[in-house]
């Protein structure tokens, strides 16, 4: 980043304050004092290296928000102060919607994620592939950026005004390729087009008012929506870069097909309303659907294509020793986390906007920050404030329960190794565990491990890794002995492999 000269960094920060409205969060669900200040201090760090005319930011858990911080002026040079219900653009963090339909469409059977996109988009027929053996572009493909397209941010950024006649000349020319489709993730805004192009034509109405028939007005998100002139005056925070050592108002461009990649603008309580629907799909259960969209087609946003990225946690301290490993999913990141369990995430970059979320859905618990500067999403805030809540112990991953099989099987394996001999598991053995091991070598693998451990007189834990395996730990007279029971998909289920952890003393 280049030096900012002191009087520069003045400008940037003459922006009246207006401070974190924790006001607004009912006591009942507001989370601790030192928590609330611990995030609010993360977003303040934030502020200091990237100045931003208006900020605002949001941690919501079990359907409610329980902090909220809400940071400067809608317009520099104005008096309004950013509130809750300030429209920001939030850029490419539209594209979870577009991929939501394109899987609702699914759901109604009016088409295939692996059906051919130009079976939905005729004037990609004519479309001349890179080689030969180059495969055709699927919608599942421009889902999860592999259909071949170059990375084109900010290049799509400014497309964002072009019309349905001029989008459909521009397909029909045809594409320069960045490499064979199917091989390697990557990044297209131009992807996203096409599958709003692909909502307008299977669903037989504009792709904007899908959005708004199937998503925005089923979750109340009645302050949400894609054309920035419908926006009041009066609560639209700007979009300024900073050029020339001063603020510079971005121009405010009006939606047009491109609105698919990233056209939405929201507020803080309207996009609460939508991380809290998406989180609601977890975990899975039986019962009721009552939201939009089923919550199996919800958690299938987070299975990420199998090109895998290993990164660090942005934010994270020097000596953190948790990588992200990294997929895209369909609309949203997908990465094993180690304090959060699987986290969901995605930026939003725009002319005069960055904004970025993280879902936690095993938790049940999403962060977000809306900015009005050009392509400075405050992620790391946001990542920090997740992990804050974790190391607080105010939200943690559930833990899979214990199925009442395998909570048996724990009990009749506990008894074999007392017995030293298999018979406690008699017709309980999968097929395949007597020809592993036989029972003679058994008897002796139990009298070895006795002699290490002694008898084993409680559990320790017994923690289930699904409903048919888990591991256990047991306090032996000389010290502790772990394992894993692994049942076999049969019915009933029976044990197909009993494994044992060295002794720890």
């Amino acid at each position: 980043m280049r030096r900012i000269s002191a009087a520069a960094l003045a400008v940037m920060l003459a922006v009246p304050v207006s401070g974190t409205a924790r006001a607004e969060v009912p006591a009942a669900t507001a989370i601790p004092a030192p928590l609330a200040a611990e995030i609010d201090a993360a977003f303040a760090a934030y502020r200091e290296r990237t100045p931003v005319p208006g900020l605002a930011y949001a941690v919501v858990k079990d359907g409610k928000i329980v902090h909220q911080g809400l940071w400067g002026v809608q317009t520099i040079g104005g008096k309004r102060p950013v509130t809750a219900d300030t429209h920001f653009r939030i850029a490419s963090m539209s594209k979870a919607f577009t991929a939501l339909a394109i899987l609702s469409l699914r759901d109604a059977g009016k088409l295939s994620l692996d059906d051919l996109a130009e079976t939905h988009v005729p004037e990609m027929k004519g479309w001349t592939y890179p080689t030969t053996d180059a495969p055709r572009i699927r919608v599942r493909d421009l889902l999860q950026h592999v259909a071949g397209f170059v990375t084109d941010d900010p290049w799509g950024d400014r497309q964002q005004v072009l019309s349905e006649a001029d989008f459909t000349r521009m397909i029909a020319a045809g594409v320069p390729w960045s490499r064979t489709g199917q091989m390697q993730h990557e990044y297209s805004n131009f992807g996203y087009a096409l599958l709003g192009r692909i909502i307008k034509n299977v669903s037989g109405m504009p792709y904007q008012a899908y959005i708004r028939q199937t998503i925005l007005t089923p979750l109340g998100m009645t302050n949400t929506g894609y054309e920035i002139a419908d926006v009041p005056k009066d609560r639209l925070a700007v979009g300024y870069r900073w050029e020339n050592e001063q603020w510079v108002e971005e121009p405010s461009m009006r939606d047009g097909t491109f609105g698919a990649m990233g056209g939405l603008n929201t507020t803080v309580n309207d996009y609460a309303k939508w991380v809290s629907f998406l989180l609601s799909a977890w975990p899975p259960r039986s019962g009721a659907e009552t939201g939009p969209v089923r919550r199996a087609t919800v958690r299938e946003m987070a299975q990420g294509l199998n090109f895998v990225r290993i990164m660090p946690r942005p934010g994270a301290p020097a000596d953190d020793k948790c990588q992200h490993a990294v997929a895209y999913g369909m609309g949203l990141r997908s990465s094993p986390d180690c304090d959060l369990g699987l986290a969901l995430f995605h930026a939003g970059g725009y002319p005069g906007y960055g904004s970025f979320v993280v879902l936690a859905p095993e938790t049940g618990t999403a962060a977000f920050g809306f900015a009005s500067r050009t392509y400075q999403a405050p992620s790391v805030p946001v990542w920090q404030s997740l992990w804050a809540m974790a190391r607080a112990g105010a939200i943690r991953p559930a833990e899979t329960p214990v199925s009442g099989e395998v909570a048996a099987m724990h009990e009749a394996a506990r008894a074999a190794y007392a017995a030293g001999t298999l018979a406690p598991l008699e017709g309980r053995l999968a097929m395949n565990f007597p020809l592993d091991r036989s029972a003679e070598n058994w008897a002796r693998e139990f009298a070895r491990l006795k002699t290490l451990t002694g008898a084993c007189t409680a559990v320790e834990s017994l923690r289930a890794t699904g409903a048919l395996s888990a591991t256990f730990r047991w306090t032996c007279e000389k010290g502790a002995l772990g394992g894993q029971i692994l049942l076999a998909p049969t019915l009933p289920p029976t044990l197909q492999a009993l494994r044992f952890d060295l002794p720890q003393p």
